[in-house]
């Protein structure tokens, strides 16, 4: 869903071009002027949706960060209409039909997103039909879904598309969901509309998959960087050596080892490690040197090792 497109805005539009925007439509769109006209209840709602992130300057950096499909991986419904208070734009100018008047109220927590009560002449108070099935909609959303996703770490490095199968009954259905390269442990993703049905026939939940990466036999990680042991023979760690150093991606680096290296020296391999986050850079590879002590001596390195330590080393 694009926010822009629906509000009929340019991306670099100013919060109150944006706002002037969402006033148009939400007098075009409103259920009370469009009387049994499901088409122009279900404008309304998404160009209120678009108002919320939009006008919202976290949620709407989030969105243009992530795009559409990550941003609604990341934020539930309740999340985007938290704190909005589209009533706001409405009570400047009123809406007044045949003398009625629409106010909305922001909903703090609770059963909906928000409330909308539109007063008519002779009603009693009561809200409209219109507005009574869309905050009804809102308020019986089937129960959310939480499932672990194992994935590995070079699912991690390059994303993957993952498909999930959920017991629907004697059923079963298969949903397949993306997985942006350089997520974490612990991170979750939302897959819209694949929670538990509503008991009252509203929307059904969402499923949020909570990503566990999977410990790997050779790299271990460190936020975005990765690091690993290289083991070498005592004489590299002395005279300096030319070794090569595996890569998550499966390449095979050249790398030289310093004369006089050190025992547990890291060497660096720049931007060989995993993305920041969602087309951000790569980190590093840090590559630990081990020594390398021989269990068995031959006769001659045996030898070899006695004139050594009768040398001092």
């Amino acid at each position: 869903m694009d926010y822009y497109k629906l509000l009929g805005v340019e991306k670099s539009a100013s919060p109150e071009e944006i706002k002037k925007a969402y006033r148009k439509l939400a007098l075009k769109y409103h259920p009370d002027r469009n009387k049994g006209n499901k088409e122009a209840e279900e404008q309304f709602k998404k160009i209120s949706e678009a108002y919320a992130v939009l006008s919202d300057k976290e949620k709407r950096q989030q969105y243009d960060s992530f795009g559409s499909a990550g941003f609604q991986q990341r934020y539930s419904q309740e999340d985007i209409f938290r704190n909005a208070d589209l009533g706001d734009i409405l009570r400047e100018f009123g809406i007044n039909f045949g003398g009625g008047r629409a106010t909305f109220r922001s909903s703090g927590g609770g059963g909906g997103v928000f409330e909308e009560m539109f007063r008519q002449p002779g009603a009693g108070g009561r809200t409209s039909q219109g507005f009574q099935d869309f905050r009804q909609q809102q308020q019986v959303k089937g129960n959310d879904l939480s499932l672990e996703l194992p994935i590995t770490l070079n699912e991690a490095l390059t994303g993957a598309e993952k498909t999930i199968s959920l017991g629907r009954g004697a059923a079963a259905e298969r949903v397949s969901v993306k997985i942006p390269p350089g997520i974490e442990t612990g991170k979750k993703l939302r897959v819209s509309g694949k929670g538990s049905p509503s008991p009252m026939g509203g929307p059904p939940g969402d499923l949020y998959l909570l990503i566990k990466v999977e410990p790997h036999p050779v790299f271990s990680r460190e936020g975005a960087h990765l690091s690993m042991d290289l083991q070498i023979p005592y004489s590299s760690a002395v005279f300096g050596a030319e070794v090569e150093v595996p890569t998550l991606d499966g390449k095979q680096l050249k790398v030289k080892v310093p004369p006089g290296c050190q025992p547990q020296a890291k060497l660096r391999l720049r931007k060989q490690g995993l993305p920041e986050g969602r087309g951000g850079e790569r980190g590093d590879l840090l590559v630990k040197i081990v020594v390398a002590v021989p269990k068995e001596l031959s006769e001659e390195q045996q030898a070899l090792v006695e004139k050594l330590k009768e040398t001092g080393l």
